[in-house]
């Protein structure tokens, strides 16, 4: 399972997309329906509350949407991100005045609602493969400057985060290894190449089609070997030939993984499996703020 953990990272990011998002929201003008009808010293409360079951992540991002409209809005959570929550379940009280409640309600719910989707999309994933030694990983493939909130909603479903840009790990991918055989450049040399130009710890995988390139790359030792649209008859030929020849190489499969095939998949032996559905095609979440007469 992930490692929920929502940092000074995550609460960056979020500042940033926070400011965006009210900024497109209120222009230069303000609310102006609530200025017009809600008299200023009004106070309110309401409660998030999830329509559908699910899997809950933002509270954190939610709570700083009400302080970046208005410190004086209060939010108390009644669960924790990476919940598992049934229809009507409260998920947290919002309080404070009534004008800044109003303004906050589209953008805290386009947060808790995008991030609750992915949570609860992973958690499907990964009690999909449960019983097995198999790690459920999320990609690249996640909305533009989003990235580090999305992999912390995945990590709120119990996936784990693959690298999270091209600056943290290396990934040999089949362009790579096109652009390098046009120059007579051989897989295991590449992985070489790539050991002596990053920092000892860096991880560095390879990705690969078939297996006579799988074996061509573990006589250089890569730390993850990347088995692209293969087929479980042909993951489980990997495996094997993984598990006589170099077992300190971890196996990870991907490629239009569904969740009606990834526990298949995961039987297979691999070690992980990269999914970008995770964040790419998770649908959001059901979740409402209902006022409190």
């Amino acid at each position: 399972m992930g490692i929920l953990h929502y940092g000074p990272e995550e609460r960056c990011a979020a500042d940033v997309l926070i400011q965006l998002a009210l900024g497109e929201d209120l222009g230069s003008v303000g609310d102006i329906t609530s200025l017009a009808v809600i008299p200023k010293d009004f106070i309110g409360q309401a409660h998030y509350i999830a329509r559908t079951g699910g899997v809950v992540a933002g509270l954190t991002v939610v709570s700083q949407v009400c302080k970046a409209v208005n410190p004086a809005l209060v939010l108390h959570q009644l669960v924790k991100d990476g919940s598992s929550v049934t229809p009507s379940s409260r998920l947290a009280t919002v309080s404070g005045p009534l004008q800044d409640l109003l303004i906050a309600e589209r953008t805290s719910l386009n947060f808790i609602q995008r991030l609750s989707g992915i949570a609860s999309l992973t958690r499907k994933y990964v009690d999909a493969v449960q019983g097995t030694a198999c790690q459920v990983l999320d990609t690249r493939k996640t909305t533009p400057g989003w990235r580090i909130l999305e992999k912390y909603a995945v990590r709120c479903g119990g996936g784990t985060n693959h690298r999270m840009g091209l600056h943290d790990a290396v990934m040999i991918k089949d362009n790579h290894l096109a652009g390098l055989r046009e120059h007579g450049t051989p897989i295991a040399e590449a992985i070489l190449r790539a050991r002596r130009a990053v920092q000892a710890r860096t991880i560095v995988e390879i990705e690969v089609d078939n297996i006579q390139d799988m074996k061509e790359a573990m006589t250089a030792h890569p730390d993850i070997i990347l088995l692209d649209n293969m087929s479980v008859e042909l993951l489980c030929e990997a495996v094997k030939w993984r598990n006589q020849h170099a077992r300190d190489v971890l196996l990870e499969a991907s490629g239009g993984i569904t969740l009606a095939t990834i526990r298949s998949v995961a039987e297979s032996g691999v070690d992980r499996i990269s999914v970008g559905a995770l964040t790419h095609s998770a649908s959001a979440m059901d979740i409402a703020l209902d006022y409190i007469e």
